[in-house]
């Protein structure tokens, strides 16, 4: 999978119970696990001892995890409480009909791409150490979202504080074409313009 050399290769199956007892899970979380994953496995392993690539400062090793699903969508919550009880980062690879998504969490946030198919779904492995890959990969699997250079978890803050802006906007914008009163509409159209300048600034 991905195209990562055998030397990565785990391909161990990881029990539902194991999760159960590795994770603090509420039953909620545990009965979206029955109902919504078929299987998880552990497909790969990437470290200095499989890649070659050096340790980094904070990430010693990246967990390729294949979660086989019964329907296209699976609730976050168990994704996090997954990663909670790995202590390692992890590469999410969902799969269902023939398809393919990657997640990764970065800053407590996880980022995902949209479905295709299997035989399109690819990642690059690109850095001289462990932060980088991690740093890259999350950069991909996120889209535009999170530039391309700088710290991750500041890139995303950033996106955060644009996101919660564009939110605002949004909220705004409905408010303005609502709006009666051309006083109101003249207060709402002066704050839009104040959060259009903040998200430029971002």
């Amino acid at each position: 999978m991905l195209g990562l050399p055998s030397s990565t290769e785990v391909n161990r199956r990881i029990t539902k119970e194991k999760l159960y007892a590795n994770a603090s899970m509420t039953p909620q979380v545990r009965a979206m696990i029955k109902d919504q994953i078929e299987a998880v496995v552990w497909r790969n392993k990437l470290a200095d001892s499989t890649i070659g690539v050096a340790e980094g400062v904070t990430v010693k090793e990246i967990q390729v995890f294949e979660v086989q699903l019964r329907q296209y969508e699976l609730d976050k919550r168990v994704l996090a409480a997954i990663a909670k009880a790995i202590p390692y980062k992890i590469l999410f690879v969902l799969m269902f009909d023939n398809k393919a998504q990657a997640w990764m969490e970065a800053a407590d946030t996880f980022y995902n791409t949209s479905w295709s198919p299997l035989d399109d779904f690819t990642l690059k492995i690109e850095g001289l150490n462990l932060d980088v890959v991690y740093a890259n990969l999350v950069r991909q699997i996120a889209g535009c979202r999170l530039g391309t250079e700088g710290d991750i978890n500041e890139s995303v803050e950033h996106d955060k504080q644009r996101q919660r802006l564009l939110r605002e906007i949004a909220v705004l914008e409905k408010k303005v074409q609502r709006e009666k009163q051309f006083n109101r509409q003249v207060e709402l159209n002066g704050e839009l313009k104040r959060l259009r300048a903040e998200l430029e600034e971002i």
